[in-house]
């Protein structure tokens, strides 16, 4: 963006895309995702997203599961200074279908959202494309949405009437009248039937029918100021149409946040008219942020600090080491930093110390900021890094187990009545959908008995993906055949499902977790014969509970609230869990040997039976199978359908590259060897570009979601390569991964993982989250984009996009990236 002097007030820079005022921006409709709070019209107040969702809704209050608009276009008028975006409902593809499915009130229209510029202000009108639809069949309203977690106990102004926002949602409670009483949109192939079940009809409370319930306002009135008095975030809305309602959406949804409000009206130029101005502090920049490992380094490995910095501040300061000890901070290191220039919002420098070896506490500085303290030491990595996952996460998230801590019982034994045949043509939720037939000998209802052992239950949902289970046993595999890993602080009890953290049993708590997930994969395979997709909650109710897992069903197997077992045709993912379960064969074989032979078995079993075809993804997975094989049986089969592959590893590299160069060796190929080599160094080229656009030196794109899993992803698969071909690929990647994953990354400086470093994420998406807490091991995704270029790590535990754990790749893959630096720094 090139440099302007906005003290005039908002400008549309064309290039942006969106309006700003020193401090201030007003993002219009660049965002995708309402259902994640990030949407519609935000507002960004001194380094903050304060608003988001700026929008026309059905619902004062709505949720992540209430309908939302189709965006049909959206264009940038930099002449007019304006942005108009068109809209409509419902939106087709997600009515009633789609990976979460929605739920559309029998009400078609289109209508136009334009923002321009007003001096100080930006005016937002609402101009319906003909005439809006009866208020008294569906009401409609432009809603506003206002981040919590910037506002307890912060005041605002109605009117003349005066009130603070509350940390906990505040009646009264008002019933609304459903949004779907005059009936539904049509959908030529889901029934009322299918409609009624999935809204949970008859039921006291559903998410998607939380517009049954809303709070009374707060206020209501003409003239609305937020934070007033508040040099950051004050910020006045005034309305032109109907008046304004200060509403909590938590009373509707856990996840929800303040929402002003105000309905659509018939009458007048506009079917709603806001004059929103944001106060610009005068002078104000944002950082700059100092960014480095919140754990510390190693002596030998690369060690950088980043300094984060407003667009406009062109100032340039030397960068300082500090080393603190008992007698107090002594500069060790002084001198300027790299400038990297503009990426994303921001302009950044770097100030490379990776020479300093010498054991200690430090600290860099820029000018007056200061990152936080770290330590530099061979023992770095010791305590308290990676073990938190083997000591708390794994433990905490194991399903069909009571989990105790001392005088804490993290959850119950819980869902002992797993689980009942889904039932068929079914769309379900979260991606669940069982085809026209159960593809077992169970119908439609059917308790399948041998489902209630082994598991990890998944973030805060608590369903159990095969391919999460397998694949955090294949980590934890690779984990223990490649570093040889050690650690017994838990005991497990598989008899009496019982766990009990920090009371070691004299088992290798690796092994033992490897067990749990197989237990529970093969526990589907022997009782339906089959994989299955996943086992989940039969109801959306039942699929937001937060807090203990024991309270989901009532552990009576064969009842009503019974979760489901889903069962599909999917080469890829069956090829894949054959992969996986070859690599558990390998670690389980001195453990629990009758275990071993069955997984390895099963592997045998999916590899042959499972038809690849012509999918791109199935391919792959193929070639995976046969290398986990491979290695498992050493045996000519395998062999020869890696050799047989070597176009199909050449053409996807960054899929395929880091499990052909763990086989590499024992094939002892030349031609397999040249090929790997050549395609490598074509895919690196292009690694490397992508590399030298970000300071952080990994190859990282800013998507909605954070990026920490995938850059860790990429240090893992770049610690094999290096161990292959060491001249190809260097132990650089792997070291920044971990860098930018416990701190140096983009927005505020703090680790991905709970309770790792002296800053991390402790307000984090597990099913803990409704008590603002966090689970000590767990790894988030992290920093995320809000298009198209602020990135963003809100202190909020109900932003999945940002805060989620998961199974099946963020812990355990956090743990062996570690595991993975620490052996590089040792051997080399």
């Amino acid at each position: 963006m090139k440099a302007k002097n906005h003290s005039a007030g908002f400008w549309l820079d064309p290039e942006a895309g969106y309006f700003s005022n020193q401090g201030v921006d007003v993002i219009a409709f660049e965002d995708i995702y309402p259902e994640g709070h990030q949407g519609g019209v935000s507002i960004l107040m001194h380094g903050e997203r304060v608003a988001a969702n700026g929008d026309v809704r059905f619902e004062p209050t709505p949720g992540q599961w209430q309908p939302v608009p189709k965006q049909v276009s959206r264009a940038v008028h930099a002449d007019r200074q304006r942005i108009d975006t068109v809209l409509r409902y419902p939106d087709d593809e997600r009515h009633l279908q789609g990976f979460n499915p929605m739920v559309y009130p029998d009400c078609a229209f289109s209508y136009t959202v334009s923002v321009h510029v007003e001096g100080e202000s930006v005016r937002v009108t609402v101009d319906p494309d003909g005439m809006l639809p009866p208020a008294g069949e569906h009401p409609l309203f432009f809603n506003l949405e206002l981040f919590p977690g910037l506002l307890f106990g912060k005041p605002w102004i109605m009117d003349g009437r005066a009130g603070f926002f509350p940390r906990q949602p505040a009646g009264p409670v008002e019933r609304r009248e459903s949004i779907y009483a005059a009936g539904l949109a049509p959908h030529p192939g889901r029934t009322e039937e299918y409609a009624d079940a999935l809204m949970e009809k008859g039921s006291a409370f559903s998410p998607l029918r939380g517009d049954e319930e809303t709070a009374a306002p707060y206020a209501a009135g003409k003239r609305f100021t937020l934070c007033p008095g508040d040099p950051l975030l004050q910020m006045t809305v005034e309305t032109l149409g109907e008046e304004l309602r200060l509403y909590d959406g938590r009373i509707s949804h856990n996840n929800g946040w303040f929402v002003l409000s105000s309905p659509l009206f018939a009458k007048g130029s506009h079917a709603a008219e806001w004059l929103i101005t944001p106060r610009a502090a005068e002078g104000w920049m944002d950082g700059p942020r100092i960014q480095v490992s919140q754990v510390g380094y190693m002596p030998g490995q690369p060690k950088m600090a980043v300094a984060e910095m407003d667009r406009r501040d062109e100032t340039r300061e030397p960068f300082v080491l500090w080393r603190t000890d008992a007698n107090g901070r002594t500069a060790v290191r002084q001198g300027p930093g790299e400038d990297r220039g503009r990426f994303l919002r921001y302009r950044y420098e770097c100030f490379d110390f990776t020479d300093v070896a010498e054991a200690g506490l430090y600290q860099v500085s820029r000018g007056e900021s200061f990152s936080g303290m770290f330590l530099i030491g061979e023992d770095v990595f010791d305590r308290s890094v990676w073990q938190p996952v083997l000591e708390y996460f794994l433990p905490i998230q194991m399903c069909h187990m009571r989990v105790n801590e001392k005088y804490r019982v993290w959850h119950g034994r819980c869902h002992m009545d797993d689980a009942r045949m889904a039932p068929v043509g079914r769309n379900h939720i979260d991606g669940y959908s069982q085809g026209p037939d159960t593809l077992t000998g169970f119908r439609p209802g059917d308790h399948v008995p041998g489902l209630n052992r082994g598991g990890w239950h998944d973030a805060g949902d608590f369903d159990l993906r095969v391919e999460s289970q397998s694949g955090e046993a294949y980590l934890l595999a690779l984990a223990y055949e490649t570093f040889h890993v050690e650690w017994d602080s838990t005991t497990i009890d598989q008899r009496t499902q019982t766990v009990e953290i920090h009371h070691p049993d004299g088992k290798n708590d690796l092994l033992q977790q490897i067990e749990h997930g197989t237990l529970a994969v093969l526990g589907g395979w022997n009782a339906l014969g089959r994989l299955y997709r996943g086992i989940i909650a039969a109801g959306l109710r039942q699929y937001v509970m937060l807090g203990d897992a024991a309270n989901m069903t009532e552990g009576v197997a064969g009842d009503e609230d019974d979760r489901w077992v889903f069962t599909e045709e999917n080469p890829a993912r069956e090829l894949r869990t054959a992969a996986h379960l070859a690599a558990v064969y390998r670690a389980l074989g001195g453990f629990n040997p009758g275990l071993a032979a069955q997984a390895l078995e099963t592997a045998r079993t999916l590899y042959v039976q499972t038809m690849p075809g012509e999918e791109k993804a199935a391919k792959t997975a193929q070639v995976h199978a046969a290398a986990e094989l491979f290695l498992a049986t050493g045996e000519e089969i395998y062999r020869n359908a890696l050799l047989q592959a070597v176009d199909v590893i050449a053409d996807e590299p960054g899929q395929l590259g880091w499990i052909a160069a763990r086989v590499m060796k024992q094939l002892d190929d030349e031609a397999f060897t040249g090929s790997l080599r050549e395609s490598l160094a074509r895919w690196k080229e292009t690694m490397d570009g992508i590399t030298a656009r970000t300071p952080y030196g990994v190859p990282y794109r800013p998507y909605i979601w954070g990026a920490g899993w995938e850059i860790q992803r990429m240090g893992c698969d770049h610690y094999f390569l290096h161990r292959a071909f060491p001249d190809l690929f260097s132990a650089s990647l792997p070291c920044q991964a971990l860098s930018f994953v416990l701190g140096c990354h983009p927005g505020r400086s703090v680790s991905f993982v709970s309770g790792v470093g002296t800053e991390s994420v402790t307000a984090a998406y597990g099913f803990n989250r409704a008590d603002y807490s966090c689970i000590p091991g767990g790894a988030v995704s992290g920093t995320a984009l809000i298009r198209p270029d602020f990135p963003e790590l809100k202190a909020w535990p109900f932003l999945w996009q940002q805060t989620e754990y998961v199974l099946g790749g963020g812990s355990t893959r956090f743990m062996f990236l570690v595991l993975a630096v620490k052996d590089l720094m040792e051997k080399g």
